[in-house]
This record gives structure tokens, C-alpha cells and sequence, in this order.
């Protein structure tokens, strides 16, 4: 049975292609961080989704907590001025999505 917000967070971290590309000539530093974060998204979603109880509940946040960092590293890259907001523009609207299925999942 598939996972809708695993899935959308699959999509959030294809969505980071071009935005890291263009941060990794940049700031090497940050999109590692990026991808670490978003990786994290993806990762605990599907731990929590095998997992129950708080324990469950837990993970999700973890993930919620990867995607909002992934959200605020976009946003410092934006403001440093290392890509303009429509490269991130998809990655950004991706995120907000799969924060609600998790805001969702945990409440």
C-alpha cells in the first residue's frame, strides 16, 4: 500500500536537483546540509510508518523537523543571494505539502 507522504517526500527530494547544483557551487557546506535534511524527511517517515505508538509519532516529527530545515536552508540561500526564489519555488511548495501530511499524521 503505498505511503502518500513518503512519496510526496521522494518527490520533495527530486525537486532538489537544480537548487543543490547551484548551492553546491556556492556553498558546499549548506547543500550537504540540504541534503542531509531532506534525506531525513524520506528516512523517518518510512521508520515511523513501521513503528507504533509514540514511538511512531516521534519519527514523524523528526521528519517534520528535517523538512522545516530544508525549507529554512532554501530560504538562507535564497537570501544570500546563491540561486533566485524561483529555483526553489517547486522544492518549497513540495515541502509545505508533505509538512502538512505530517502536521496531519502527529496531531
Amino acid at each position: 500500500m503505498p505511503f502518500d507522504a513518503f512519496e510526496v517526500s521522494l518527490q520533495v527530494v527530486a525537486s532538489l536537483k537544480e537548487p543543490l547544483g547551484a548551492l553546491e557551487r556556492r556553498d558546499p557546506s549548506l547543500a550537504q546540509q540540504v541534503r542531509r535534511a531532506a534525506a531525513s524527511v524520506s528516512l523517518n517517515l518510512s521508520e515511523g510508518r513501521r513503528r507504533t505508538g509514540k514511538d511512531r509519532i516521534h519519527l514523524w516529527r523528526v521528519a517534520a523537523g528535517s523538512a522545516e530545515e530544508v525549507v529554512a536552508s532554501l530560504r538562507v540561500a535564497q537570501a544570500f543571494g546563491y540561486f533566485p526564489p524561483a529555483l526553489s519555488a517547486g522544492s518549497l511548495a513540495l515541502c509545505d505539502r508533505v509538512l502538512a501530511m505530517l502536521w496531519r499524521l502527529t496531531h
